[in-house]
């Protein structure tokens, strides 16, 4: 059950949805029966997967702008694009970022970045994030 709570809290924590996988992943490491590589992959997986339900909604978010509720304004989305365009889809390894991971990820589906080159980069740098946690933490429980 460890991988399954460990992979849903990273792919909620990957959408705009408030949650916090590196606390669990910490918490996962201290137990000495579950494989650290095991505790990476779910983490990673799940994090890359709500990463992508981002850009989905990215792909199909740009057709509402018009609309009253649409939560983003136009110049928000253009200062975005703007960025997005200036460091290419090689921003996406600050995905892993908060604050600008998330919106990174929406940005990439609207500018319809290629899925492959987006799964990629998005899972080295998510990857990336998680071996730095798992690394402090492991050193800091020894």
């Amino acid at each position: 059950m460890p991988y399954l709570s460990l992979f849903f809290a990273a792919f909620v924590a990957a959408t705009v949805l408030p949650m916090q996988s590196e606390v669990l992943l910490a918490y996962y490491l201290r137990d000495p029966e579950l494989p650290v590589i095991a505790l990476l992959v779910s983490a990673t997986v799940g994090n890359v997967l709500g990463s992508t339900v981002n850009w989905y909604c990215g792909r199909f978010l740009r057709r509402f702008q018009d609309r009253r509720w649409f939560p983003v304004k136009p110049e928000h989305l253009g200062r975005a694009e703007r960025t997005y365009h200036k460091y290419g889809r090689w921003s996406l390894l600050m995905s892993w970022a908060p604050f600008i991971g998330d919106p990174l990820t929406v940005i990439a589906g609207v500018l319809r970045e290629p899925l492959p080159s987006f799964l990629l980069i998005v899972t080295i740098a998510k990857a990336g994030r998680y071996l730095l946690v798992a690394a402090l933490a492991l050193a800091w429980l020894n």
